[in-house]
């Protein structure tokens, strides 16, 4: 899987979010530190998304493989 990092120049902060996944966003001060934040918070996005098992009227699950 790919994913792209967007990195925007904010007031005070550059703003890091990931263009797939417009949920993930983060800042830092600047573009190296934006960068691992977004990663960061991806991280934890994903990690979350895997523990939410909260389906209840769930009909489908398999694995997808993208790429």
């Amino acid at each position: 899987m790919k994913l792209t990092i967007v990195i925007t120049k904010g007031e005070s902060f550059y703003i890091g979010t990931i263009k797939e996944i417009p949920a993930v966003i983060s800042q830092g001060e600047t573009i190296e530190e934006a960068k691992e934040n977004v990663k960061d918070a991806l991280a934890l996005y994903l990690e979350d998304m895997q523990q939410d098992e909260n389906y209840e009227n769930k009909v489908l699950e398999e694995d997808l493989t993208i790429g």
